[in-house]
């Protein structure tokens, strides 16, 4: 895979992401929202990427589809990276703001950037994160915003479900 960005300046400083890798990041894990959705399953989708921009894996919320309520699609992307000895170097990349029990993923593993396609629908954990020094980026992505936006107005009950309200 090409490197979309850089891991460290010259002088061995890390590079912070920029909106252009983000946004291009993005267009992964907003991808992945659509196979969900046409899968019939809530549209969230999610890509783990190296900050040299090596793609170690992507996932989608497969709550419906697997009838599991673990997978969401950080989880799964996750999982689909495989075992590493640190995380330090990497970006969850997601369509939508993480959820508590992303969120809590993205602390237990050290992930150190988050790429959030929005967070209009859904605010998560995200403001956590960042206080527990996660990189943090809002794109406020139309794209995102529209599609989980509108799949919560047709759906409202199964949105609630996923985000854990009765």
């Amino acid at each position: 895979m090409v490197a979309i960005m850089q891991a460290t300046s010259d002088d061995g400083a890390e590079v912070p992401l920029d909106a252009v890798t983000a946004a291009a990041w993005l267009l992964t894990a907003t991808e992945q929202a659509r196979i969900g959705m046409a899968e019939g399953g809530i549209p969230i989708g999610a890509a783990l990427y190296s900050r040299a921009g090596e793609l170690l894996g992507t996932g989608h919320n497969r709550r419906v589809q697997d009838g599991d309520p673990s997978m969401h699609a950080e989880t799964a992307a996750f999982k689909a990276a495989g075992r590493r000895r640190s995380y330090r170097d990497t970006v969850m990349v997601t369509t939508l703001a993480p959820c508590w029990y992303c969120s809590g993923l993205v602390r237990q593993f050290g992930i150190g950037g988050l790429v959030i396609g929005e967070s209009v629908n859904f605010s998560g954990g995200q403001e956590w994160l960042r206080a527990e020094g996660v990189e943090v980026v809002d794109l406020a992505d139309a794209t995102c915003i529209e599609l989980l936006g509108t799949f919560i107005a047709g759906a409202p009950t199964l949105w609630n479900e996923d985000i854990g309200v009765d």
